[in-house]
């Protein structure tokens, strides 16, 4: 049986969670990298129009609401995080009726649209530090301006690293120095001026009014740092990030930053959020973003992170459910997005890589809260790893730095998935995940657009575009439509509040001994007792198996199937887990 799913009629349109306070808290977020997306007008780089005209796509996806990286006028030096101007639309993307039309067009098939907003840092061509650079009085105190060290102040104010490479500090022709924690064209913000806290702020009341549902915040661990701007006194500062405490991220002050933002989104209605792209040490320490008076949610990047074991799977499940269940946020999951190897390669590539990559799909939709999408994933498109140097665009490739994200993953967070005997990525840098989609066709641009694309796309994508996909029973496409709409119609799954976590076993075996350290769940999530390397827990009505194994595994059959990544064999008494597939049942 491969993508059985029942023929239970959904009840509405809508996520389990609306009805319980927010429309986020089981929500599915599809993350549209704009220029990778689709082209409308044939300069190979992808658009707000293109993105308008896919958007039947995303609804028959069944998706909730769409994430949209950066189109704000840019020079483009860290494709669009460094902004020039916060409120107008860059041509490259269309103008400003594109958006609002956008919008417009989402909202009328039912999806919500959410935007980046980039506060830690802006362009050098922003008017702020074009201002600052000019000798303008009181400029300066908007950026982190600092004398030099050593003799003639030639040396950087501290050993901060930027995190694409090299010091984290350049010098300006009168001697000062400022500071960016990502490329020197992305200076940093001193939040501690009033007139930032101000700016932002009446940003994000521009776009609230246009009409878009919320904001992904950008490094919204970095806007404040520590006082006096300490030494870190070791170098290799990226591979820290999200492991130890560090002067320049996760500092107790920028929840006070968000505690305001969540006050401005509250007095607009219709539930507007804010997602914060965060690092922090623990989970505890992320959770602290979602606290009741803060942001909507946070991006889990530890399960993105999560080898292929599922020893290691489980921990990160229950360290992540414990932690924001400690202060009543739903929890946030990703396998893949624009900054990391896309997780059919970091899987180990080929049928191995995708038949892991639809496994822990359903893994992940299966898991209480919210989930996040990564354009493509739903094709099962792999990494790109051999393009030509001469087309590679990102600013780490120019400055010949690995990501922190590729040497353990994220942050260092755990050792790295297991993965093939080729290259994951090419040299941990990002061009390799945002290859423009294929549409259609047999030849590229596969329906990007009517001309070419801004990074080649590879001979043989024809058989992943959508067109090809559509109606293939098999297709990884097919496997995520009917998850997806399954995830709305079973009671059990998505919403994080759904069932009391007492009796969420039955007629599964429940054994109080295999329960997680700290559950049953309040989401009726509970950990069954399973064979070495299979994962099996049940929610209210609902079963999930997860196969890790490279061999299939026999088990009793916890109920009836309606969805696996993999043909399944059962009796009704018993079933034949196939390797690297996840099963969902109903009880």
């Amino acid at each position: 049986m491969t993508h059985d799913s029942t023929a239970v009629q959904l009840a509405s349109s809508s996520s389990n969670a609306t009805a319980s306070g927010g429309w986020w808290r089981d929500a599915v977020i599809y993350q549209v990298y704009v220029r990778s997306f689709a082209d409308s007008d044939g300069d190979g780089i992808g658009d707000l129009r293109g993105v308008r005209s896919r958007l039947p796509h995303l609804a028959r996806l069944g998706v909730d609401a769409v994430w949209l990286t950066p189109f704000y006028v840019s020079p483009q030096a860290d494709g669009g995080y460094d902004v020039a101007d916060y409120r107008a639309v860059d041509p490259l993307f269309g103008d400003l009726s594109d958006a609002d039309e956008l919008v417009r067009a989402a909202h009328a098939l039912g999806l919500r649209v959410i935007v980046d907003v980039v506060p830690n840092h802006t362009s050098e061509q922003h008017p702020w530090f074009r201002a600052a650079l000019a000798g303008e009085p009181g400029a300066r105190e908007r950026y982190h301006f600092r004398p030099g060290r050593g003799p003639d102040g030639a040396e950087p104010p501290n050993d901060w690293e930027s995190i694409f490479g090299g010091p984290a500090w350049t010098r300006v022709p009168d001697g000062a120095w400022y500071l960016h924690l990502f490329a020197p064209e992305q200076p940093d913000l001193d939040w501690d001026h009033p007139e930032v806290a101000a700016e932002f702020a009446s940003v994000l009341r521009f776009w609230l009014d246009l009409g878009i549902d919320g904001f992904r915040i950008d490094v919204a661990h970095g806007m404040v740092k520590a006082p006096g701007l300490p030494d870190i006194g070791r170098g290799a500062q990226a591979t820290l990030i999200g492991t130890e405490p560090l002067p320049f991220f996760d500092q107790d002050g920028v929840h006070e930053i968000h505690r305001s933002w969540r006050r401005l989104l509250d007095s607009y209605a219709g539930g507007r959020i804010g997602v914060a792209e965060a690092w922090a040490p623990t989970s505890e320490r992320l959770a602290l973003y979602v606290r009741s008076d803060e942001l909507h949610q946070a991006f889990n990047f530890r399960f993105l992170n999560c080898p292929w074991d599922p020893a290691a799977m489980r921990t990160v499940i229950d360290e992540s459910l414990a932690a924001t269940t400690a202060v009543g946020a739903p929890t946030t999951w990703v396998l893949s997005n624009h900054d990391v190897v896309r997780h059919v390669t970091r899987y180990g590539g080929g049928a191995r890589g995708l038949a892991r990559a639809r496994a822990a799909a359903l893994l992940m939709l299966a898991l209480p809260g919210s989930a996040y999408l990564y354009q493509g994933e739903e094709l099962g498109l792999p990494e790109v790893a051999d393009l030509p140097d001469r087309v590679r665009q990102d600013p780490a490739f120019r400055r010949g730095r690995r990501q922190p994200w590729d040497t353990d993953g994220p942050a260092g967070s755990g050792p790295r998935p297991e993965g093939p005997a080729e290259p994951e990525g090419q040299d941990g840098l990002r061009d390799g995940c945002r290859v423009p989609l294929p549409w259609d066709g047999a030849e590229p641009p596969y329906g990007f657009g009517p001309a070419g694309s801004w990074l080649p796309q590879p001979a043989g994508w024809g058989g992943l575009s959508v067109a090809a996909q559509t109606g293939d029973p098999h297709s990884t496409l097919e496997l995520y439509r009917a998850a997806l709409e399954l995830r709305r119609a079973m009671p059990g799954l998505g919403a994080p509040e759904a069932g009391t976590g007492t009796g969420a076993g039955a007629g599964a075996g429940a054994d109080a001994s295999a329960e997680a350290p700290y559950g049953p769940y309040a989401c009726g999530m509970r950990w069954q007792t399973a064979p070495e390397g299979v994962l099996l827990f049940t929610r209210p009505g609902f079963a999930c198996t997860l196969n890790s194994r490279p061999d299939p595994v026999e088990l009793p059959a916890p109920g009836r199937p309606v969805l696996s990544s993999a043909p399944v064999e059962t009796d009704g008494r018993t079933v034949r887990l196939p390797p690297d597939s996840c099963t969902w049942w109903s009880l």
